[in-house]
């Protein structure tokens, strides 16, 4: 697959201080590409020079094999994590305005916001104005006028934010539709749940510079332990505790079940295999619960920015 986005050691620094480090990254075309960080970390920084409002001191950006030129602007949606609609104006009046900004003819946007309206079914707000909506309801609007002049590269800075649980589950879907469609999309924010859930790709920047790049599957693998999360029902509990920490690194586990059992993780080293753990714990008793501990974003997030 080749990258529709390529950032070759880009830097930028304000003063004495340096918001990115001869950063660099690939982002695959038709992908959702996950950018993390803790605040501050300089994502936003990579966000700006990507879309021109910031220049780089040094490095390049590279968009689908064209070096970045002030056109390109056209080929990219941003989303920014600070809405920016007008708020006195009416929604379709602006939503019209910022599509032909976008070089939509005012015919084509009309045919392209009824088609968007109708799917988010929000056809009705056409003549309300931006604060008579809720932030909700406003971000859905911001939404719509991000992605509709389909634009080869999409950013979401925490598309979720503002959104209660059935309409940032909307809006998740319509994100994995636009990927499927063929679009790119950057995906930042804070919600590790979502980028378990949505991307393919990661890259992790911390203090200016990235520390961690790769797909979301590799760096699972990377970090994941060889650790079992395991429930059995024994006659005598403490003594196959016992007995299992004489063989292998074991501590307890907590989660919930029904039934009263043995919880505990138990490490293997690399030449152990998980089958002869599951066939020794079946020997034993009955076991209820045996599952590898993949390590989620979250923790890896946390524990590189720790490390780093």
């Amino acid at each position: 697959m080749s990258n529709l986005l390529e950032v070759n050691e880009v830097s930028k620094n304000f003063g004495d201080f340096t918001a990115l480090n001869k950063v660099s990254l690939s982002v695959p075309k038709g992908s959702i590409f996950g950018l993390l960080g803790p605040n501050g970390a300089g994502k936003t920084t990579l966000i700006r020079v990507v879309n021109q409002i910031t220049m780089p001191d040094s490095g390049s950006v590279i968009l689908d094999g064209e070096t970045l030129r002030d056109r390109h602007i056209m080929d990219i949606g941003y989303l920014p994590e600070e809405r920016g609609l007008y708020k006195s104006m009416k929604v379709g009046e602006q939503a019209l305005y910022l599509a032909q900004l976008k070089g939509l003819s005012k015919s084509e946007a009309k045919i392209r916001l009824k088609y968007w309206f109708d799917r988010l079914e929000i056809g009705d707000w056409w003549n309300k104005k931006i604060q008579e909506l809720s932030k909700g309801m406003a971000q859905k609007i911001q939404f719509v006028v991000t992605v509709l002049h389909q634009p080869k590269l999409l950013i979401f800075d925490e598309p979720f934010s503002g959104f209660d649980p059935i309409n940032a589950n909307l809006i998740k879907d319509e994100i994995l539709h636009l990927r499927d469609q063929g679009a790119t999309i950057i995906f930042s924010t804070h919600r590790m749940e979502s980028v378990e859930e949505l991307c393919d790709d990661i890259a992790l920047i911390n203090k200016s510079n990235k520390i961690l790049e790769g797909k979301l599957v590799d760096v699972k693998r990377q970090f994941k332990s060889n650790t079992y999360e395991i429930g059995v029902r024994a006659n005598d509990q403490l003594a196959l505790k016992e007995e299992l920490a004489q063989k292998f690194s074991v501590s307890d586990a907590y989660f919930k079940t029904l039934e009263d059992e043995l919880k505990l993780n138990i490490k293997l080293q690399d030449n152990e295999k998980s089958n002869d753990l599951l066939g020794f714990l079946a020997s034993k008793g009955e076991v209820s619960h045996f599952v590898e501990l993949i390590p989620s974003v979250n923790d890896i997030f946390i524990q590189t920015v720790k490390n780093n």
